[in-house]
């Protein structure tokens, strides 16, 4: 084997995946685990998250694919996942925050609840995530976190305006850590993905009117797959980019360069 293909391979890595038992989560944990790195798969939903790992580790038989349900936005789920990480006497040097979600309304329309929860979904979930993932992280030289984050955090795309600002915090946050950390041998990196084709979108591209008006939006002309997503978050993990940090990457089939 030439000496670079090892860059492009995480043989003998561990990496935590959040939201991993379904779309986009389920995606990245599935290539991380074919690029030879052992998998700690969380969700909420036990029964899907269980399936999901059985399936994983069939198709991936010479890695380990472990799972643990959780909540993320509670905290003590969230310490939860952690015990667990230590009483598994593993080096976690991968963590990919992919956990997330929404309610779509106008401004004015959402409650104050509603609002409360979605940014616990997606901005303290995530926060709280890497401040305890950090003592495991910075026990190694090439240590990765990526955050999932989204177009909408970088432009209106009719999410409704909490998920855009949580979003936005997402990307901000990858690069106050990328300075804070990068000094520990810690990368920290984000995509911002446009729409991909999962359950969470379906329902939103079966209008096909909407849809193509989404797609006259896309120069490649076309939806995104899950896999396409978690190509570039493998990308981010791996000892090739071991020169990249702070960094929001689209994976948006070139809508955030789409000129009218």
């Amino acid at each position: 084997m030439h000496p670079r293909l090892a860059a492009w391979r995480l043989d003998g890595r561990t990496a935590l995946v959040t939201g991993a038992s379904k779309g986009i989560g389920y995606a990245c944990a599935r290539e991380l685990a074919a690029l030879g790195a052992d998998v700690l798969m969380v969700a909420r939903d036990e029964a899907a998250l269980e399936a999901a790992a059985q399936e994983l580790a069939e198709e991936c038989p010479e890695v380990e694919v472990l799972a643990m349900a959780a909540d993320l936005t509670d905290h003590e789920d969230r310490q939860a996942v952690f015990d667990w990480v230590n009483d598994l006497d593993i080096d976690l040097s991968i963590l990919v925050n992919n956990v997330g979600g929404n309610i779509v309304k106008t401004t004015l329309a959402y409650e104050p609840h509603e609002l409360r929860g979605i940014f616990e979904l997606n901005v303290f979930s995530a926060f709280e995530m890497c401040r305890l993932a950090y003592p495991h992280l910075v026990e190694h030289t090439h240590a990765a976190i990526v955050n999932v984050g989204s177009v909408s955090g970088i432009m209106h795309v009719r999410t409704g305006s909490p998920y855009g600002m949580t979003k936005a915090a997402i990307h901000q946050l990858t690069r106050n850590l990328a300075c804070e950390w990068g000094e520990d041998g810690i990368r920290v990196n984000a995509v911002a993905p446009w729409y991909i084709r999962t359950q969470r979108t379906d329902p939103a591209l079966a209008d096909a009117e909407y849809l193509d008006e989404v797609l006259d939006h896309t120069p490649m002309g076309r939806i995104g797959e899950p896999e396409e997503v978690a190509g570039a978050v493998a990308f981010l993990c791996l000892p090739a980019s071991s020169y990249v940090t702070g960094e929001t990457i689209g994976v948006d089939g070139g809508f955030l360069r789409y000129g009218f």
